[in-house]
Parts: structure tokens; C-alpha cells; sequence
């Protein structure tokens, strides 16, 4: 496949300031890189964010390329790359570390000890590295993953907000088949927390949130019960839900400190409680309860532990249709109205999605 010398991209030169570039020069691959032609790239709530005030160890402005959601055709290979070959269709996963930190050699390379070394081979796509509001993206092997044949390009772009999810449902042991999940928070990631605890056999999913729009959009991905927290409380809800033992298994996606703390108070005696979101304050949580109830909580960071290639195996059983998440597509020409339509939450944006 023939690759030009230039490409379309959005591109930050400073905070607030994006602007389309006709003439980037496209990425070329190192030793076990590739190039993707990026044909769909989701707007994740973190990217408003980026756009705003950029990102620690970003590249420089002018030069930035932000974007980590995002999925196409493989075009060249790098020096030794025999894992994929060009055509393939793939995803791509946020976190490559660097490979020789204690935590890579653990496994663990999304809390890579050596965040932003670029000399050290630390990618983070989209943060500290280049992403994919762009025509062509360069990943390491280690970030792509092979997408199936039939799962539609704008559904591709789904993967990693299933990972997030996916991550944090293992961060707390997995869930087992019967037990009662509560998700807090029916953004992206809480919508497909409930996807995933389905696809993992969960018995009773009950799924919190203050928009009935959202709440609704959650049955039909498998919740089981909604619970308009602007209408009652949430936890006297949950506890007469369960007969006043508290949910087995909890998934905090809302990010909120009221969020966080509630979540602590319907958690039973031996549950579990992954805290998923991204939180702007401290909360106090009753750690004391922690303690005495011996509950496990555990922090979830983007998608670890491969988590991307176990989301795709389950979403791949096409038993939940995930599409309807995608709300909206834009043009790359028309990226300004895209993240306009996220950070206002036009027509109920869920997932926007941007295609070159």
C-alpha cells in the first residue's frame, strides 16, 4: 500500500486552540511499528479536556495529535513486524509501556513507571504521543488488536470504553454468575460496564444515574433496574433492592465525590468496589466501613492487562448490539462541531465519533 507524504490532522497548537493541517507529514513506522490509515476515532470525555489545557508530557504544540479511540487499516509495517500484515483491520489500545520497568515486566504497563519517556519506549497515543485525529497513526504491535470482519468501523472505535469497563470489572475479582452489580454513572464507560457485567453472567444489574434518557439507554444494553438518583436515594434504593445486604460487586464510572461515597454505603459485607471514574476532589469515603466490612476497592485505570483483546472476544459473541452508543458522526473537517456536540451534549450525544 502506497502511502502519501502528507495527511489531514487535527492538530493542538495551544490550549483551546486546535486547527485542520492539510500537509502533516505522515508518521513513518520504527522497528515493530505500523501505520494505521485511521478511519474512525471516538471522542472519549477526556479529549474535551486535552483540547483545554493539554496533557502532561504532551508533544509540542504544533505538532500535537491528539485522540486514542480510534480503529482502521493497516497500511505499512515496520522493521520485524510478522504480527499483522496490511489490510488488517484493527484497533488500537491507548498504553504502550515501556517494557523494562517493574510494572511492565508485571504486566501492568498503564502505570508504567516510566510515563512520557519516549527514549525509553513509553507510548500513551494520544497523550504523550501521538493519536489519531489524523489520516495515518503509528502504533506498536504491542497497541494493535485485530478487529472481526463484521463489527462496523464506528462500533471498532467502542473497544477501548469496553476495556475501561472491562478493567475494572477484573480489578475487583471478575463478577460471578448470579450476582448483583450496581453501576454508577450511565456515561460511555457505565453503559458498557453494564454491557460487559451481562456478558459476564451477572444476575441483577442495577444501573444509577440522574438522566432517564441514559437510564433507558441502559436497559436495553442489560441493565435490569434504573434508579433516577435525582428521585431517591441511592442508597436506601439499593438496600431495599438487595433486602438490605448491599450489592456484591460495584462500578463507580459517575466520577463524583457523592458518587464514590454512596457507592461505599450499598457495597455488602465482603463486596467489591472498583472506582472507575476520574475524580476532580478528594472524597471521603467511611473507611471505617471499608475495614469492618471488609470490602475490597480497588483503583481502574484505562484498560490494563490486555483487557482490549478479552473485551473484543466478548463483544465479538454479538449478543448485545453496542451500536446505538454511537450517536454521532462527523467529518475530521467538521472536528470543531464534533467536540462541540460532546462538551454540550447535543441531540444526547454518547459516543461522537470523527472519520478522515
Amino acid at each position: 500500500m502506497s502511502l502519501p507524504k502528507t495527511m489531514k490532522a487535527a492538530v493542538l497548537f495551544g490550549e483551546g486552540d486546535m486547527r485542520l493541517v492539510n500537509d502533516y507529514p505522515v508518521p513513518e513506522p520504527g522497528a515493530g511499528e505500523v501505520i494505521i490509515k485511521v478511519e474512525a476515532c471516538a471522542i472519549c470525555g477526556t479529549d474535551p479536556k486535552i483540547l483545554a489545557h493539554g496533557w502532561p508530557n504532551h508533544p509540542p504544540y504544533g505538532e500535537f495529535i491528539f485522540g486514542h479511540e480510534y480503529a482502521g487499516t493497516i497500511a505499512a509495517l515496520g522493521q520485524g513486524v510478522t504480527e499483522f500484515a496490511t489490510g488488517d483491520r484493527v484497533a488500537v489500545e491507548p498504553h504502550k509501556g515501556c517494557g523494562v520497568c517493574a510494572n511492565c515486566r508485571d504486566g501492568l504497563y498503564n502505570t508504567c513507571l516510566n510515563y512520557g519517556n519516549i527514549a525509553k519506549g513509553h507510548r500513551h497515543y494520544g497523550f504523550s504521543f501521538n493519536g489519531g485525529y489524523a489520516e495515518y497513526a503509528v502504533n506498536h504491535v504491542n497497541s494493535v488488536y485485530r478487529i472481526p470482519d463484521d463489527m462496523p468501523i464506528d462500533v471498532s472505535t467502542l473497544i477501548t470504553t469496553a476495556a475501561t469497563s472491562l478493567y475494572g470489572i477484573r480489578r475487583i475479582g471478575g463478577i460471578q454468575a448470579g450476582e448483583t452489580v450496581v453501576v454508577s454513572g450511565p456515561g460511555a464507560i457505565g453503559l458498557m460496564a453494564v454491557v460487559m457485567a451481562r456478558l459476564m453472567g451477572a444476575g441483577t444489574i442495577i444501573l444509577a444515574g440522574t438522566r432517564p434518557e441514559r437510564l433507558e439507554m441502559g436497559h436495553r444494553l442489560g441493565a435490569d433496574i434504573g434508579i433516577n438518583i435525582k428521585e431517591v436515594d441511592v442508597v436506601e434504593r439499593v438496600m431495599a433492592l438487595t433486602n438490605g445486604v448491599g450489592a456484591d460487586a460495584v462500578l463507580e464510572c459517575a466520577g463524583t465525590t457523592q458518587a464514590a461515597v454512596a457507592a461505599v454505603e450499598y457495597t455488602k459485607k465482603n463486596g467489591r468496589l472498583a472506582l472507575v471514574g476520574i475524580y476532580k476532589e478528594p472524597a471521603p469515603l467511611n473507611v471505617n466501613k471499608i475495614v469492618q466490612w471488609n470490602i475490597t476497592v480497588a483503583g481502574s485505570k484505562a484498560e490494563g492487562e490486555r483487557s482490549l483483546a478479552q473485551a473484543l472476544a466478548l463483544l465479538s459473541r454479538g449478543t448485545i448490539d453496542i451500536a446505538p452508543l454511537v450517536t454521532h458522526t462527523f467529518p475530521l473537517a467538521q472536528i470543531h462541531t464534533a467536540f462541540e456536540t460532546v462538551i454540550e451534549r447535543r441531540g444526547g450525544a454518547l459516543k461522537v465519533v470523527v472519520k478522515p
